[in-house]
């Protein structure tokens, strides 16, 4: 029987170097993952722009490769987006979600899920 665990994920400064992005989180071996939310807060004195990038490299009947979930979205200082907005997001085994900023360690993020094993 599936067991369902939630859990929360959390990183703050991200990313170390801007414009590249930095994994928030893996999906484990033998597990699928429901993304219930996730919040990314501004913590420099000005805007800055952050992406979401899920990456997928799971082999499947499907093509499966890396798309972004939000671009260059503008987030004023000081202030936090939530990305999902009441969506949901699925994750095979080793699928990853990064995050990336304009400005390097200026993101805090936090991600709730709930992994099904």
């Amino acid at each position: 029987m599936a067991t369902n665990t939630f859990k929360i994920k959390s990183n703050d400064a991200m990313p170390a170097s801007a414009s590249t992005f930095d994994t928030l989180y893996t999906v484990p071996s033998s597990t699928t993952t429901v993304v219930l939310g996730l919040i990314l807060c501004n913590v420099h004195s000005t805007s800055v722009t952050a992406s979401v990038k899920m990456s997928s490299n799971t082999v499947d009947t499907e093509t499966n490769v890396d798309t972004l979930v939000c671009k260059d979205v503008s987030i004023p200082q000081g202030s936090s987006l939530e990305v999902l907005n009441g969506s949901k997001l699925v994750l095979q085994t080793t699928d990853l979600l990064k995050i990336d900023c304009s400005v390097s360690a200026k993101i805090d993020a936090t991600l709730s899920i709930m992994e099904i094993t």
